[in-house]
């Protein structure tokens, strides 16, 4: 008896709605994966639908299984993917409306033709577990699942300067009190987390399938399975301990509309600057937003391209006001653009490239550190395949023609009092095993500045709970300050102990969280997910042997 007709067996008997499912699966097996993985996405913010998506991610295992050929296997996982990341990525298409170089219709054609890549993943995943586990029981058929699904999204976050977002383990991050699933994620790290969704989801068809033909049974035995994955869930986190680090955070409400508007410059400074004025001189780490700042703070360009600023074309002048708002013995980190100078095309001196940064500056008002974004935004700050891309009518989605020069990768600045900062500009907070500067000291937080003005309703609540993974596979705490929000001050359990939400301007003020201890994924980083794919494969190929039976395929 082939897969589909036996996992077809669980609808013997049932009732002329279910039995109409299945025949539609069955006749319709793309259209069915696509909706699956689409109501998979509901599983990660700003839905948050987990205990929809991990019986949506369930039903699609079952219906993979019963794939006659790996052709079909093939393009059930395809479609899924490509539903599940158009869905989940939707707040791209929102991009589109703040640029006048394209129609912003366009965003909702680029994002799904962008899955179509990305879809290619969760394809092959699929396909290597018909390959591997044909025929095999549900058990280690999700086993094998599990095992290529880590590893195709480990090669999804570098492949092509890579694109993880968002992963599929994402759904099994707690609220903003609780980690959830994801408190296992200094033991797995965020890769082998997705593949932990999959082993869960395994467990909700092993629990519907087997030799028990009683239905009243089998919901009995789904129904602890759920209760168990529920559980972590909604397990509350410990208070966490503070540092003497002293921060006030600053989300300043920078609308993406006026963030390239002149006429808005000494408003948006006046705004910035009431929010983060103190009653008091004490020592402090000021945090402000990528693009918090529109003035050039480098010395050394030509002087036309300090015409705009907002403190006359003196940059000297324009860090010395920030220094004494934020006090002599303070230290800010804010978002700038910084240019490098050189020969023209034309012959003329000017900006040859542009670098995304995080200056810090000390009370007088010099520039002590500063770092480059690495992680550049596709679309957003570099056009891939821009000489063929362009031919159709693509540009980058930032304002500006000069090119953006990545960094050299993650840095810890020493802010001396302030504590050691590990900087990753806004989009770098999602790359796994990418954040942290191993061969420096270990940093005391993590800074994560970011303009999510861009990202609509769905994208500024994804980005914080990636935030939030990296706090706890890293086991430091995480200070976000964004212009629109979500802002926030995450410890290193990965709980929002602070936060200001979407479309307000505010600050707050408290302490730096305490960091834990380097974990075992902070000293390994993305091994250890590539380590428990190898275990889970090797499960696999023992499990039957393990049950000291072949496995039921029903």
């Amino acid at each position: 008896m082939n897969d589909l007709s036996a996992d077809t067996r669980l609808s013997s008997g049932a009732s002329p709605p279910v039995r109409s499912a299945t025949q539609l699966a069955t006749r319709w097996p793309g259209l069915t994966s696509a909706a699956l993985g689409a109501v998979a996405a509901l599983g990660f913010p700003p839905i948050h639908a987990w205990w929809i998506a991990l019986p949506a991610l369930a039903l699609w295992i079952l219906h993979l299984r019963a794939a006659p050929n790996w052709r079909a296997s093939l393009w059930r996982g395809w479609t899924f993917g490509w539903a599940h990341l158009t869905l989940a990525n939707n707040w791209i298409a929102t991009a589109f409306t703040y640029q006048a170089e394209m129609p912003a219709v366009l965003g909702w054609f680029a994002v799904p033709l962008l899955c179509i890549y990305l879809a290619a993943y969760p394809a092959l995943a699929a396909l290597i577990a018909h390959g591997g586990a044909r025929g095999r029981g549900p058990l280690a058929y999700g086993a094998l699942l599990a095992a290529a699904w880590i590893v195709t999204e480990w090669v999804r976050s570098w492949a092509f300067t890579g694109y993880p977002w968002p992963p599929l383990g994402l759904m099994l991050l707690g609220d903003w009190d609780t980690p959830g699933w994801a408190l296992l994620l200094p033991w797995l790290g965020t890769y082998a987390l997705s593949g932990l969704a999959v082993v869960l989801a395994t467990l909700l068809v092993a629990a519907a399938l087997g030799q028990v033909r009683a239905l009243a049974a089998r919901l009995v035995r789904v129904a602890f399975v759920a209760v168990l994955i529920a559980m972590p869930m909604w397990l509350a986190a410990p208070v966490s301990e503070r540092s003497d680090i002293r921060y006030t955070l600053v989300q300043p409400l920078i609308p993406q509309e006026e963030m390239n508007d002149g006429t808005k410059f000494e408003e948006q400074f006046e705004r910035i600057a009431r929010l983060t004025r103190s009653q008091d001189d004490a020592p402090r780490l000021v945090l402000w937003p990528e693009s918090a700042v529109p003035d050039y703070l480098e010395d050394g360009y030509p002087v036309r391209y300090y015409s705009r600023m907002t403190a006359g074309a003196d940059p000297g002048y324009a860090r010395r006001r920030i220094g004494s708002l934020i006090g002599k013995d303070s230290t800010l980190l804010t978002g700038v653009v910084n240019l490098d100078i050189g020969t023209r095309a034309d012959g003329s001196q000017g900006a040859v490239t542009a670098r995304n940064s995080v200056l810090a500056l000390d009370g007088a008002g010099r520039i002590t550190a500063q770092y480059a974004k690495a992680h550049l935004v596709p679309y957003g700050e570099y056009l891939p395949l821009e000489d063929y891309l362009g031919l159709i009518g693509l540009s980058r989605l930032t304002a500006g023609s000069i090119p953006y020069d990545p960094g050299p990768g993650p840095r810890t600045l020493d802010l001396g009092p302030q504590g050691r900062a590990a900087v990753q500009i806004c989009y770098e907070i999602v790359f796994s095993g990418q954040v942290v500067d191993d061969s420096a000291p270990r940093p005391d937080y993590i800074f994560n500045p970011s303009n999510d003005g861009w990202f609509g309703a769905w994208g500024p609540p994804q980005h914080l709970a990636q935030a939030r993974l990296r706090a706890i596979e890293e086991g430091l705490p995480v200070l976000r300050s964004t212009t629109t929000g979500i802002s926030a001050v995450i410890d290193a359990r990965g709980v929002v102990l602070q936060a200001i939400g979407m479309g307000e301007a505010d600050s707050v003020d408290g302490f730096v969280p305490q960091a834990h201890p380097p974990t075992l994924f902070a000293r390994t980083g993305n091994l250890l997910p590539l380590i428990w794919a190898a275990i889970l494969a090797l499960l696999a190929l023992a499990i039957p042997r393990l049950l000291a039976l072949r496995e039921p395929r029903s």
